[in-house]
């Protein structure tokens, strides 16, 4: 591997040819393209990380409008989409027997100092809707009044999301999320945060439960 000030093009990032270019303590560096054995069996980790990788960037992809914004900050060379898929991995992902399922009380959409969710409850009190009732905590740390709701709602069988940006504010206390009519009797996985009017500061995201629309 070696190292350099300048190229032709400067430094760079990612395969270029028959070499990788890429940022190492502070300095570019490049190496040669590993040779792949593509006959080669992974071995049994080499499986389970693979697949826990692949469950992980599956699940949080179709997330990534807030995920990629409101993950905490920026840690050197991770943004908060690569800080959230290295925090699943590890926190959010169930080994059950030769598979892994997400553990969706483990999931976070984002993660911050702001307020989050006062008692937050989730109920389908109509078809094709679902309803969120909180506490309005406005003034509590730095809670505001004008925060943005966030919502994102999932059907595991049919691997489909609803993302709502937002779907209120911190004073509301109720709010009405529409769904489609093809989710009648479907089980829904939900988790909701706040963000502040300005979208610089989110708070920890919390679960909301299941809940089966009618």
């Amino acid at each position: 591997m070696g190292t350099f000030k300048k190229g032709i093009l400067g430094g760079f990032r990612g395969k270029v040819g028959s070499v990788v270019g890429a940022r190492w303590r502070g300095k570019y560096v490049m190496r040669s393209v590993p040779e792949i054995d593509e006959n080669r069996t992974p071995t049994e980790e080499q499986r389970k990380v693979r697949e826990r990788f692949g469950l992980v960037a599956r699940f949080l992809n179709p997330m990534k409008p807030i995920i990629g914004k409101y993950f905490g900050q920026k840690q050197g060379d991770k943004s908060p989409f690569n800080l959230a898929t290295s925090y699943h991995i590890k926190e959010a992902v169930l080994e059950v027997g030769e598979d892994f399922m997400i553990d969706y009380p483990k999931v976070l959409i984002s993660k911050g100092d702001l307020n989050g969710l006062q008692s937050p409850v989730l109920t389908a009190p109509a078809a094709n809707i679902l309803q969120l009732d909180f506490t309005d905590n406005t003034g509590q740390g730095f809670a505001k009044a004008d925060d943005q709701l966030l919502v994102v709602l999932y059907v595991p069988i049919l691997g489909e999301y609803q993302l709502f940006t937002p779907a209120g504010t911190r004073e509301e206390t109720s709010v009405n999320l529409p769904l489609p009519p093809y989710w009648s009797s479907m089980a829904i996985q939900a988790w909701a945060a706040f963000v502040d009017a300005e979208g610089k500061r989110a708070a920890t995201s919390s679960y909301l439960g299941e809940v089966t629309a009618l």
